[in-house]
């Protein structure tokens, strides 16, 4: 396995478009080609965690804080920073951060504080916001269960703890096919008229491109009808912080006792 596609399969789980717009996160350096021999996972990878990997044969960091925040003028080994990231390319070593991706993600570091501390009835502290869209498309009855598998396939319709979610509605689609058309059903120059399905599922806009795509690979059109609308409801399973209930009262010295 290369380090590519080690961060492929991290990023099925926690995208890094789950991050905050301010952080710095993904490969901070490395080879994305080169084959893995090891990996170490860390809170931050100073230098002596990268001492660590190098004695344990690891050459990718997985790191919470990205050692890099922000650009970097000169590598001399000037601060812990340059030190740490000096070596790590030196031994051919590669970083990668999480940071607030994974802040954000619902299953996230918040989700595993609030479960060690045995809270109840969590929510998300600060949910996000504009990060959902809706799309509608237009499918010829025939063909509808086999696009929304290909959206649900592509990530669309997740809701929750619910999967697979969408909304159909039937009606007559037309559509005049004009020169240089190829058309599905109809004749050039002729007003066709199909039974056709609108469905509807909710995304998170950072899967928009894929979702598109899947999309227009299992629609029968060479013109597909769709239209994608940005939602303003908050995403209650994505966002940072998170609270809950304790089973019993407890006073601040109680508290301080039990953590």
């Amino acid at each position: 396995m290369t380090v590519k596609e080690a961060i492929s399969e991290i990023e099925k789980k926690i995208p890094l478009k789950q991050a905050e717009s301010f952080d710095n996160v993904g490969l901070l350096c490395g080879n994305p080609d080169r084959e893995i021999t090891g990996i170490l996972v860390c809170h931050d990878a100073l230098e002596n965690v990268v001492e660590e990997a190098i004695s344990k044969h690891c050459n990718l960091i997985v790191t919470f804080h990205p050692i890099i925040f922000s650009g970097l003028k000169s590598l001399t080994g000037r601060n812990y920073v340059e030190k740490a990231v000096l070596k790590a390319i030196e031994n051919k070593i590669a970083i990668y951060a999480i940071h607030t991706a994974f802040d954000n993600d619902y299953f996230g570091v918040n989700f595993g504080i609030c479960e060690k501390l045995g809270l109840n009835n969590q929510k998300i502290l600060m949910p996000k916001s504009e990060n959902l869209k809706k799309l509608e498309v237009y499918v010829p009855n025939d063909y509808s269960e086999k696009v929304k598998n290909a959206l649900f396939e592509a990530g669309a319709g997740n809701i929750g703890f619910y999967d697979e979610c969408s909304f159909s509605i039937s009606g007559t689609g037309t559509f005049r096919p004009m020169e240089g058309s190829n058309p599905f059903s109809g004749e050039l120059n002729v007003r066709e008229n199909v039974y056709e399905e609108m469905i509807s599922v909710i995304f998170e806009n950072f899967k928009q491109q894929q979702i598109i795509a899947a999309m227009k690979s299992a629609h029968p059109y060479e013109e597909v009808a769709y239209q994608t609308i940005k939602l303003e409801n908050e995403n209650q399973f994505l966002g940072l912080g998170r609270f809950g209930d304790f089973e019993n009262e407890m006073s601040e010295e109680e508290f301080l006792n039990f953590v």
